[in-house]
């Protein structure tokens, strides 16, 4: 691990120093061997879902954990959007002189070494390698035993990239070991490491955030929840929180929790719980929800803090906009939560009082990752207030420093 920080310190130094188009190659040529590499990668991930559901992983792990054409498609798509992206290091966020006349700028630099913690979903490979070099920092990737097989060929994709585009393989490099002893030492490696980004369960980012001796990058879990006031369109409410629960449950911006005004829940509660329940969503109701349909189990206190990732939902009956954002507010992880309606002040309230890193009107809470906000990808999304929040894409593993230039000015 100590070898892995020094390399890892060294590239980096090279990488910050490294011109826009290099970069730019290295991430083109690890897509085309993702592409080139396609079937290796499917067999190594083959081996790997086999082996996860032989140790008996929840299916919903076994989701995340599974790669198909598409997704091996997608990982290259990403990697080349990155590429697309304008390059953060250097970027002059600010400046302005003094009546002294010194020149002031405040200018993006990388953050050094990045090291990434991470569990079941091989694709995280691509994406936090991708991100790190376009914004010119060296990762250290730590993946779950899991995905094992598929991040090694995956990470060897990005390494024919580096080596391509004449960069040290160094920059991105994956853990050679499923030995869990590797996190401790990657928590206490603050020589070599800058900076932890965990992506995982709750009971891991909570381990990593409790134990590390270097600074956190995090989320915690995505307790998300989508909420149908008063002013709410039907058509709209029903496709939101239909896409929100069930087009990929497994994923952090899964919604978790359904709201609904108590002004209209007579009349969308019943279509909306009946929608769920068809696609094959366990719903988890209170009184009102239960009336609205016999098929609805009881909620329990527990529910309504509970990241599922799974065909279940909680849902309940609030009444008005301002109950709505006290329940989010009290129960919520501060992630991704959605209000749906037409009344534009109404909205407004929701989205200025939600107190989480992605607030959206009249969308689908499953838009929460940096794919979807045109970031490229994403490493995760932040429930931190410090240095990053939401989707942490490129330009959130940059920094600033302050470059002044005078003419022999003195301070009196």
């Amino acid at each position: 691990m100590l070898a892995i920080g020094r390399n890892a310190r060294a590239a980096a130094a090279v990488l910050a120093n490294t011109p826009a188009p290099a970069k730019v190659a290295a991430l083109r040529a690890a897509a085309a061997a993702l592409r080139a590499r396609a079937g290796d990668i499917q067999a190594a991930n083959d081996r790997d879902v086999a082996a996860a559901r032989g140790r008996g992983l929840a299916e919903p792990l076994v989701e995340r954990l599974t790669l198909t054409p598409a997704r091996i498609e997608a990982m290259a798509r990403g990697l080349e959007d990155i590429a697309d992206l304008p390059d953060p290091v250097g970027t002059v966020i600010a400046e302005w002189t003094r009546p002294n006349g010194l020149r002031i700028q405040r200018v993006r630099v990388p953050l050094g070494v990045i090291g990434i913690i991470y569990e079941s979903r091989p694709n995280v490979t691509a994406d936090a390698g991708g991100l790190c070099l376009k914004s010119g920092n060296a990762a250290v990737l730590r993946g779950g035993s899991e995905s094992f097989h598929s991040s090694r060929a995956i990470a060897g994709c990005l390494a024919e990239g580096l080596r391509t585009a004449g960069l040290p393989e160094a920059c991105v490099q994956l853990v050679p070991t499923t030995d869990r002893a590797a996190v401790g030492h990657m928590l206490t490696m603050r020589e070599h490491i800058d900076v932890i980004v965990p992506r995982g369960g709750k009971s891991l980012i909570q381990r990593i955030a409790d134990e590390s001796r270097i600074p956190v990058i995090k989320h915690l879990d995505g307790n998300c929840h989508v909420y149908v006031a008063a002013g709410a369109d039907p058509d709209k409410a029903r496709k939101v929180v239909l896409n929100a629960k069930m087009r990929r449950t497994s994923i952090c911006g899964a919604a978790e929790t359904l709201l609904v005004d108590r002004a209209v829940a007579a009349t969308l509660l019943p279509v909306l719980v009946k929608d769920l329940l068809d696609a094959g969503c366990a719903v988890r109701g209170d009184a009102d929800a239960r009336a609205a349909d016999p098929r609805v189990t009881p909620v329990t206190p527990e529910d309504w803090d509970t990241e599922y990732l799974d065909a279940v939902i909680a849902c309940g009956v609030v009444d008005g906009v301002d109950a709505a954002i006290d329940h989010v507010n009290r129960h919520g992880s501060h992630h991704t939560d959605a209000i749906v309606t037409e009344d534009a002040a109404e909205a407004e309230r929701f989205l200025q009082r939600v107190d989480s890193g992605i607030v959206l009107w009249n969308a689908s809470t499953q838009f929460a990752d940096g794919g979807e906000f045109g970031m490229g990808a994403e490493i995760g999304i932040s429930t931190d207030k410090f240095h990053a929040r939401g989707p942490v894409g490129a330009e959130q593993l940059t920094s600033y420093k302050y470059v002044v230039r005078g003419d022999g000015q003195t301070r009196p």
